[in-house]
């Protein structure tokens, strides 16, 4: 009976200390979005040639991909290696609408639904709702701007003037911000990755 009650008291403590890791690492994920909205990055859609792996590319450029890709980047979880290998091996599971028929590592990373794959296939896929404490800081939301057009984001770690949801930090056109548009457009996904 002793021994019983140790290991549920073991199961509790760790599973506590597992939450409470998990919740550093999404609001430092947030921190190191924030960083990037100090940098002067122009809204960039271009192809680019670029390294694998940990390949970027040139500096002060960059889509809304490059705000998640690079605030993962500074935990060294290199997206662009993760997405190529798992589309390597599973290239049916993920998107067909660039009409290719093998990956390309210098592009797979960068395409929203690529990521929205990815991210259903290998982190937790959170439930798409209007409630605002449904989204905390270090998630990543996906929106439809209407028509086949999607974006990316990462929820931030402060909150809107009113106080009733956290921000975004993305980048839309204007340049890696931190914006209070959540619910601005049509939320299609809700996630939570981390690397164990």
């Amino acid at each position: 009976m002793v021994q019983r009650l140790i290991f549920i008291c073991f199961l509790f403590f760790s599973v506590l200390v597992n939450n409470w890791a998990q919740s550093v690492f999404y609001n430092n994920l947030a921190d190191s979005a924030l960083v990037l909205t100090k940098k002067h990055v122009i809204y960039d859609p271009s192809y680019y040639s670029i390294d694998y792996p940990n390949g970027d590319i040139p500096e002060g450029r960059g889509v809304c991909t490059d705000v998640i890709i690079r605030a993962y980047r500074m935990f060294n979880i290199d997206l662009q290696k993760l997405v190529h290998i798992d589309m390597k091996s599973n290239f049916q599971v993920y998107p067909k609408k660039w009409g290719l028929i093998t990956t390309d590592k210098n592009i797979d990373h960068r395409r929203v639904p690529n990521l929205m794959t990815y991210f259903s296939r290998h982190g937790d896929e959170l439930e798409i709702s209007i409630k605002s404490e449904d989204y905390t800081p270090g998630d990543i939301v996906c929106w439809n701007l209407g028509g086949a057009v999607t974006h990316i984001g990462i929820v931030s770690n402060i909150k809107s003037i009113d106080k009733s949801r956290y921000m975004i930090i993305h980048n839309i056109g204007s340049g890696q911000v931190l914006e209070d548009c959540l619910f601005k457009y049509d939320i299609i996904g809700h996630y939570r990755f981390s690397v164990d």
